[in-house]
């Protein structure tokens, strides 16, 4: 009697103190609703000045939201439209990019997308954007003008522009239509292998992958190359069925895991495959994120496909959106998920930060391994990490700040004014006599460039003088100044290829647009090299997903 006694006084101390928990947190989350209800009114009654409370308030969310992680986020209503952009890759509008320019007052045409109605009409790349429907672009920031040029489908609006090299404004008159981005924006074969460019995870990119490895079976392709990087994700269900294309129907691919129960779910392939044999390679560097992990990772736990390039940048989070009052929504991290080996590749812990409130990196002491189904090892955290790595080619600083600077654009601009035609994308090349030819105009345009070692010894020479120090390194402060500032005509010679590259990229694009530059891009690149090799190795292909040695790999 007195053991019954003391189960139920036990039993209710438990539910007592799980009663107690949860008064305490409704508590936490009431009383502080209550406090910024109450601050928000008092700013209301006796603040010196009116504030805009709409501006102020969403600032308010966006700071605490920041501080959870960087997924979770806030759409007001006025802001739909670009959460609506995000996940299907459509919007209404004219169908280009456009581009600011440090130190120039107008907006430029970056690349009008081919088929679209800027392209139509008759825009081009380098056109200067001087007002729309009337108002001056003067001044004005690209958000504002893209905000301008976009609209509802079928309506119209005037665009007035100066093309590149020209006086003159003329006036064009556009409706505006959907603009479905695609997401695979380029296929085809590169020697007796396919290969298939997927830039993004948006509604409906499953089929397009779907077309072009069709496409690439029926026109002999002995192996595909499915290319990830630079992919930051999107739809998780668009990642499944893109496995579903290469695995049997029924297969498992994700489950995700939340605190919330209801949030629990787990995805397999629903389709008949297109082909569960031929050998594959999925490309990945470390900007391939999200749905881009879930395809690499479950092709790899799968034993499925070899995943070459760089490891992943490492996001196993969830995101689903949820409806607010006043047509908001709220994006918002709800789960984990775990790939057919059982492992979450989560880089960063956003829950545990340090004393200064930053998020941490998993260290790799710290992973846990996993076996894919053939039973080779591969760990969780910090991302996919690739069964062949290749370390990607780093463009020199100096190459990079030339890729953003006007001096480029406009001798792109330029070149096509003086030539009607080129060679096709994939034949166009940059001799010598061009590139000396572009080194000559960069001398003639105030092009200006401060290496970043340059800013750094700049930044340490004054941390010296502050410390009265500055005296005693004089001459070696002086003679690194002297090493670490470019010669431009000089040093421009060291970075030869690298400059022909950024170039013939460039100047294909106003030819042949995206598609042009994507196939002038693939020239000499290292991670397609490497996968081509690869697939003409079929042994060494299939050793590996049975867990042969990778060379360089311990």
């Amino acid at each position: 009697m007195k053991k019954h006694f003391a189960s139920i006084l036990l039993s209710s101390l438990l539910v007592g103190n799980l009663m107690a928990q949860g008064n305490d947190h409704e508590f936490q989350v009431s009383s502080n609703l209550e406090i910024f209800d109450d601050i928000v009114r008092e700013l209301d009654i006796f603040y010196v000045d009116t504030l805009d409370y709409k501006e102020a308030i969403e600032r308010g969310i966006s700071a605490m939201l920041r501080g959870i992680d960087p997924y979770t986020e806030y759409y007001p209503e006025a802001d739909m439209k670009n959460l609506k952009t995000m996940t299907t890759g459509k919007y209404a509008g004219i169908g280009s990019i456009i581009r600011q320019y440090k130190g120039y007052d107008y907006i430029y045409i970056d690349e009008p997308y081919e088929g679209m109605p800027a392209q139509k009409a008759g825009l081009k790349a380098g056109d200067i954007i001087l007002a729309i429907d009337g108002e001056s672009m003067k001044g004005r920031e690209s958000q504002y003008v893209s905000d301008h040029l976009r609209g509802d489908p079928g309506t119209s609006l005037t665009v007035a522009v100066r093309h590149h090299g020209q006086n003159d404004s003329i006036e064009y008159r556009i409706d505006r239509s959907i603009i479905a981005m695609p997401a695979v924006p380029y296929y085809g074969m590169v020697g007796e292998y396919g290969y298939i460019l997927l830039e993004s995870f948006t509604e409906n990119c499953s089929r397009q992958v779907l077309e072009a490895l069709v496409s690439l079976k029926a026109q002999g392709a002995k192996g595909i190359i499915l290319d990830l990087r630079s992919n930051g994700g999107g739809l998780l269900q668009e990642a499944v069925d893109i496995v579903g294309l290469f695995v049997p129907q029924g297969t498992r691919v994700v489950d995700i895991k939340g605190r919330n129960s209801r949030t629990d779910n787990s995805y397999s392939t629903q389709h008949k495959p297109v082909d569960t044999q031929i050998p594959l390679v999925v490309l990945i560097d470390g900007e391939s994120a999200s749905a881009s992990e879930i395809v690499a990772g479950s092709l790899q736990d799968l034993d499925r496909a070899v995943i070459l390039g760089a490891r992943s940048y490492g996001k196993g989070l969830v995101q689903s959106t949820r409806p607010l009052p006043y047509n908001g929504t709220i994006k918002l991290t709800t789960a984990k998920y775990y790939i057919p080996s059982g492992r979450c590749i989560q880089e960063i812990d956003y829950t545990h930060r340090n004393d200064k409130g930053q998020a941490q990196h998993i260290p790799d002491s710290l992973t846990s391994e996993f076996h894919t189904a053939a039973g080779r090892p591969v760990r969780d955290g910090g991302g996919i990490r690739p069964d062949i790595e290749c370390i990607p080619d780093t463009i020199p600083e100096l190459v990079y700040a030339l890729s953003q600077d006007i001096v480029l654009f406009n001798y792109a601009s330029d070149y096509h004014a003086a030539h009607p035609e080129i060679a096709p994308a994939d034949e166009f090349a940059i001799d010598d006599s061009e590139l000396e030819s572009f080194k000559q105009y960069i001398a003639g345009h105030d092009f200006k460039f401060t290496s970043s070692s340059s800013q750094a010894l700049k930044s340490l020479r004054s941390l010296a003088k502050a410390e009265g120090l500055e005296g005693k390194a004089l001459a070696e402060f002086q003679a690194l100044e002297s090493k670490l500032t470019y010669d431009m005509e000089n040093d421009l010679d060291l970075f030869t290829d690298d400059l022909k590259r950024i170039l013939a990229i460039e100047i294909v694009g106003r030819y042949y647009y995206q598609k042009g530059m994507v196939v002038q891009g693939l020239k000499g690149d290292k991670f397609l090299e490497e996968a081509v090799k690869l697939l003409s190795d079929q042994n060494r292909w299939r050793g590996i997903l049975k867990g042969a040695p990778v060379e360089g790999r311990q």
